[in-house]
């Protein structure tokens, strides 16, 4: 009896095994079960990822930065102050509202921009961007371009006169670069496949001839980068010249200097001061009168910061001016116009759609699947054919002399002189956008058409409901998620057409889409383009984002 009372029981195993420090559960290769289960999960992880990795980085490249970079291109400004910078600086301090004209120190900032501009070819660009705010002043920039060597040539011209010596290339070298250089720059050749050696100056050039030393190394970069020269042997730019009339008048001591053609640069400064000049002020009024006017110089403060509002105010009818934004002229609004009239003819466009798309896709719901399908095909029929060539099909049966108003003709519905205009107008984008678009409303419709029982029907009329109830009060409420989906495809693809509406839709009938692709294309005004295409996204999403308070996303189904 006494050894049956002490035989162990299962619950002292039990109390014996919490008792125990087992410590923590392993898996089978020794490691702690816990670690294990997360080095398996993160690689489970890692294989998703890497499997979504192509359609992820598919997406980023052909669609957020595209985006982005539309983003970018509606505020970006750069161009003003990388082209101007001295003129941006000098023009912090003129009052544009004062009605009086910038300072001679001003005038000669925009004489040393332009002209390094104009040698690199960039004072046609900038140009054409402050033309987008101010017209004329692009074909202002280019004449500049050719006329600023003019006031150079006036300092250039009396050098020379003075000594043959300054018409040497080797003669600014010697005086501006080191003699390490100048070593270099000797010993180069075009055949090294190298770029020429960099300028250095010479030890205290820069400090004694400040204007002088900053052109000149802006002329021999020039060179050097851009001809792929050797600037030691280059004629310098006229603009040096006058550069170096500025220093030596300005109180520049030369005696200090006594590196090479040390007399040459002493004879120029005790001569400099009885040289013929002209003041940047008067140089610029000879080139264009509009250089002695207040517009040009407040377009370019107005307009000199590296990032703008300019787009998007231009892009709702507004301007950038010294005073603030302001509201173009009435008859210069046209963005207003154009962003109401997309509005509206998308809104007609999707309701035609509707109005169109559900009879046929509740007839081809409620076939038989053989025939569904064959009817099917005539609906994606369009899909086979080109767009282009949809619409010109349209352009030819909607004409005067088209194929519909000769059949209304023929029938007598309309007399011979009073054809109906049913091309280049709203009527014209209408039909033919309903037309392209139409598969886009019936196929959302008809999967989810296609779900719905058609007992339903049966039972609302064995309870005594009409046709009309029946369908109403059943049938329709389930089929609303189908229009739902369809009007929100149809909307935001009519938004943004402009091949149909530029074909057909003449002056009337036109989106603001095709407003887009002309400042793309033609007026190569992309960062009005980029507003433009920012506001009509901006629209898309708010009026999605109704869509889902009011409607819901969640009831939008395709089947």
């Amino acid at each position: 009896m006494s050894n049956a009372s002490e035989a162990p029981t299962p619950d002292d195993g039990l109390r014996l095994m919490e008792s125990a420090d087992t410590g923590p559960v392993l898996a089978a290769d020794g490691t702690p079960l816990k670690r294990s289960l997360g080095r398996a999960l993160r690689r489970q992880k890692l294989r998703a990822l890497m499997l979504i990795a192509p359609l992820l980085l598919f997406v980023l490249l052909t669609f957020i930065a595209p985006i982005a970079d539309m983003l970018f291109r509606s505020v970006e400004n750069q161009i003003v102050s990388d082209t101007l910078p001295r003129t941006v600086v000098a023009l912090k301090d003129w009052d544009s509202t004062s009605g009086e004209l910038p300072s001679e120190q001003i005038y000669e900032a925009a004489y040393y921009d332009i002209f390094i501009a104009a040698e690199r070819k960039l004072h046609t660009r900038l140009g054409s961007r402050l033309n987008y705010e101010l017209t004329g002043a692009s074909s202002l920039f280019r004449k500049s371009g050719r006329g600023l060597d003019d006031i150079g040539e006036v300092y250039q011209d009396q050098f020379e006169d003075l000594n043959k010596a300054w018409k040497d290339g080797e003669t600014w070298a010697q005086v501006m670069g080191s003699d390490a250089w100048l070593s270099e720059a000797n010993s180069w050749g075009k055949s090294s496949g190298k770029l020429a050696p960099a300028l250095e100056l010479r030890d205290g050039i820069a400090e004694l001839l400040p204007k002088t030393a900053e052109s000149y190394s802006s002329f021999a970069n020039f060179v050097r980068v851009d001809d792929g020269d050797n600037p030691a042997s280059e004629d310098p730019w006229s603009l040096v010249y006058a550069a170096l009339w500025q220093d030596l008048t300005s109180g520049a001591d030369v005696s200090a200097y006594s590196g090479p053609n040390a007399d040459l640069l002493q004879e120029a400064a005790s001569a400099a001061q009885d040289f013929e000049s002209i003041s940047f002020t008067d140089g610029f009024a000879e080139i264009d009168e509009d250089w002695v006017d207040t517009p040009i110089w407040q377009t370019i403060k107005t307009y000199s910061p590296k990032y703008t509002s300019g787009y998007f105010l231009n892009s709702v009818d507004m301007k950038k001016t010294p005073d603030g934004p302001a509201l173009r002229d009435e008859d210069q609004r046209i963005y207003g116009l154009l962003f109401k009239r997309t509005m509206f003819m998308s809104l007609v466009i999707t309701i035609s759609c509707i109005m169109l798309g559900y009879p046929v896709a509740w007839i081809l719901a409620n076939l038989p699947a053989r025939t569904a399908n064959l009817l099917m095909i005539l609906v994606l029929l369009p899909f086979w054919t080109s767009l282009l060539v949809r619409t010109s099909a349209w352009k030819v049966m909607l004409q005067q002399q088209g194929v519909i108003n000769d059949v209304l003709v023929w029938l007598g519905l309309v007399g011979d002189g009073d054809r109906l205009v049913m091309i280049n107008n709203q009527f014209g984008t209408i039909v033919a956008m309903t037309h392209i678009l139409l598969p886009f409303m019936i196929l959302p419709l008809y999967s989810v058409m296609q779900t719905i029982p058609q007992t339903y029907l049966r039972a609302a009329k064995s309870l005594g409901a009409t046709n009309w109830t029946a369908f109403w009060r059943v049938y329709f409420p389930q089929s609303v998620p189908g229009i739902g989906a369809g009007s929100i495809l149809v909307f935001i693809l009519a938004i943004g057409y402009y091949i149909t509406p530029e074909i057909v839709g003449g002056t009337t009938g036109t989106f603001i889409s095709n407003r887009i692709a002309y400042h793309i294309s033609s007026s190569l005004n992309w960062g009005l383009a980029a507003a433009l295409g920012a506001i009509l996204l901006a629209v898309v999403l708010i009026l999605y984002w109704a869509y889902d308070k009011i409607v819901g996303i969640d009831n939008v189904k395709l089947g």
